[in-house]
Protein backbone atom coordinates (compact mmCIF):
# COMPACT_ATOMS: atom_id res chain seq x y z
CA UNK A 1 0.00 0.00 0.00
CA UNK A 2 1.55 3.49 -1.21
CA UNK A 3 1.88 5.91 1.62
CA UNK A 4 -0.26 8.51 -0.02
CA UNK A 5 -2.95 5.94 0.52
CA UNK A 6 -2.00 6.17 4.69
CA UNK A 7 -2.29 10.27 4.22
CA UNK A 8 -5.68 11.53 6.24
CA UNK A 9 -7.76 14.92 6.32
CA UNK A 10 -7.25 16.28 9.56
CA UNK A 11 -10.77 16.99 11.14
CA UNK A 12 -12.47 15.64 8.24
CA UNK A 13 -16.09 15.58 9.43
CA UNK A 14 -15.90 19.19 10.78
CA UNK A 15 -14.68 19.49 6.92
CA UNK A 16 -17.17 17.60 5.45
CA UNK A 17 -19.72 19.45 7.36
CA UNK A 18 -18.38 22.89 6.29
CA UNK A 19 -18.88 21.70 2.99
CA UNK A 20 -22.02 20.21 3.10
CA UNK A 21 -21.03 16.99 1.42
CA UNK A 22 -19.27 13.37 2.64
CA UNK A 23 -15.64 13.30 1.65
CA UNK A 24 -13.70 10.37 2.27
CA UNK A 25 -10.74 10.69 5.23
CA UNK A 26 -8.23 9.59 2.76
CA UNK A 27 -6.78 13.10 1.06
CA UNK A 28 -5.76 11.18 -1.96
CA UNK A 29 -8.85 9.61 -2.10
CA UNK A 30 -10.88 10.07 -5.55
CA UNK A 31 -13.87 12.41 -4.02
CA UNK A 32 -11.49 13.94 -1.88
CA UNK A 33 -9.37 15.08 -4.75
CA UNK A 34 -12.40 15.88 -7.15
CA UNK A 35 -13.82 18.35 -4.02
CA UNK A 36 -9.91 20.24 -3.61
CA UNK A 37 -9.49 20.69 -7.78
CA UNK A 38 -13.09 21.71 -8.56
CA UNK A 39 -13.05 24.02 -5.81
CA UNK A 40 -17.07 23.12 -5.09
CA UNK A 41 -18.43 24.76 -2.00
CA UNK A 42 -14.52 26.17 -0.92
CA UNK A 43 -15.89 29.12 0.16
CA UNK A 44 -17.79 28.10 2.68
CA UNK A 45 -15.32 26.73 4.72
CA UNK A 46 -13.66 29.28 7.65
CA UNK A 47 -10.36 31.59 6.40
CA UNK A 48 -7.72 29.31 7.50
CA UNK A 49 -8.94 26.31 6.52
CA UNK A 50 -9.75 27.43 2.74
CA UNK A 51 -6.33 28.58 3.07
CA UNK A 52 -4.73 25.37 3.82
CA UNK A 53 -6.74 23.50 0.72
CA UNK A 54 -6.09 25.79 -1.37
CA UNK A 55 -2.08 25.56 -0.50
CA UNK A 56 -2.53 21.42 -1.12
CA UNK A 57 -4.31 22.09 -4.17
CA UNK A 58 -1.65 24.79 -5.73
CA UNK A 59 0.98 22.28 -4.49
CA UNK A 60 -0.17 19.22 -5.52
CA UNK A 61 -2.90 19.23 -8.05
CA UNK A 62 -1.08 21.85 -10.06
CA UNK A 63 -0.61 19.61 -13.43
CA UNK A 64 -1.37 19.70 -17.01
CA UNK A 65 -2.12 16.46 -17.61
CA UNK A 66 -5.35 15.44 -19.20
CA UNK A 67 -6.58 13.21 -16.37
CA UNK A 68 -5.43 15.55 -13.19
CA UNK A 69 -6.13 14.70 -10.87
CA UNK A 70 -5.92 11.14 -11.30
CA UNK A 71 -2.69 10.65 -13.73
CA UNK A 72 -0.71 9.93 -10.37
CA UNK A 73 1.31 13.07 -10.31
CA UNK A 74 -0.38 14.59 -7.30
CA UNK A 75 1.01 11.84 -5.23
CA UNK A 76 4.58 11.64 -6.63
CA UNK A 77 4.56 15.32 -5.72
CA UNK A 78 3.26 14.78 -2.32
CA UNK A 79 6.14 11.85 -1.79
CA UNK A 80 8.69 13.85 -3.00
CA UNK A 81 7.67 16.42 -0.08
CA UNK A 82 8.29 13.93 2.27
CA UNK A 83 11.18 13.28 0.93
CA UNK A 84 11.93 16.76 1.61
CA UNK A 85 11.26 16.46 4.80
CA UNK A 86 13.22 13.97 5.87
CA UNK A 87 16.21 15.44 4.02
CA UNK A 88 16.06 18.63 5.79
CA UNK A 89 16.58 16.15 9.20
CA UNK A 90 12.84 15.47 10.24
CA UNK A 91 11.88 12.65 11.65
CA UNK A 92 8.80 10.73 11.10
CA UNK A 93 7.14 12.41 14.11
CA UNK A 94 8.44 16.05 13.04
CA UNK A 95 6.91 14.93 9.15
CA UNK A 96 3.41 14.13 10.79
CA UNK A 97 3.23 17.91 12.36
CA UNK A 98 4.75 19.52 9.01
CA UNK A 99 2.15 17.83 7.12
CA UNK A 100 -0.48 18.66 9.36
CA UNK A 101 0.67 22.56 9.88
CA UNK A 102 1.02 23.21 5.70
CA UNK A 103 -1.66 20.86 4.89
CA UNK A 104 -4.13 19.83 7.42
CA UNK A 105 -3.23 16.11 6.84
CA UNK A 106 -2.10 13.69 9.24
CA UNK A 107 -0.26 10.23 9.15
CA UNK A 108 0.67 8.00 11.41
CA UNK A 109 3.80 7.93 12.58
CA UNK A 110 4.48 4.27 12.37
CA UNK A 111 3.40 4.51 8.60
CA UNK A 112 6.09 7.46 7.78
CA UNK A 113 8.54 5.51 9.13
CA UNK A 114 7.92 2.17 7.45
CA UNK A 115 7.52 4.50 3.93
CA UNK A 116 11.16 5.92 4.83
CA UNK A 117 12.35 2.16 5.72
CA UNK A 118 11.46 0.83 2.30
CA UNK A 119 13.36 3.65 0.31
CA UNK A 120 15.98 2.65 2.27
CA UNK A 121 16.10 -0.68 1.73
CA UNK A 122 14.82 -0.32 -1.99
CA UNK A 123 18.06 2.01 -2.05
CA UNK A 124 20.08 -0.82 -0.72
CA UNK A 125 19.02 -3.37 -3.27
CA UNK A 126 19.84 -0.44 -6.19
CA UNK A 127 22.90 0.08 -4.67
CA UNK A 128 23.64 -3.27 -5.40
CA UNK A 129 22.63 -3.92 -8.47
CA UNK A 130 25.26 -0.56 -9.31
CA UNK A 131 28.18 -2.73 -7.39
CA UNK A 132 26.96 -5.78 -9.97
CA UNK A 133 27.12 -3.14 -12.69
CA UNK A 134 30.18 -1.82 -11.96
CA UNK A 135 28.96 1.63 -11.97
CA UNK A 136 30.59 3.61 -9.60
CA UNK A 137 29.56 6.82 -9.86
CA UNK A 138 25.74 5.45 -9.54
CA UNK A 139 26.56 3.68 -6.32
CA UNK A 140 27.99 6.69 -4.88
CA UNK A 141 25.05 9.16 -5.41
CA UNK A 142 23.09 6.27 -4.04
CA UNK A 143 24.79 5.66 -1.14
CA UNK A 144 24.57 9.41 -0.89
CA UNK A 145 20.72 9.37 -1.13
CA UNK A 146 20.54 6.13 1.44
CA UNK A 147 22.29 8.23 4.29
CA UNK A 148 20.07 11.41 3.85
CA UNK A 149 17.06 9.22 4.14
CA UNK A 150 18.74 7.11 6.56
CA UNK A 151 19.20 10.26 8.23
Amino acid sequence: MAITDKIYVKNHRQLSSQLDTNIPKGAFKGATLDVLFTGDGLEKLNEATRDKVLDFAEDFLDCSCDNNPYCGHPEEKFVRYLLELRAQGLGPSAIVDVMGDDYMLYAYEGDVLSFLDNGVRTLEAAEELAEVEGNDEMRRRIREEKKTLSG
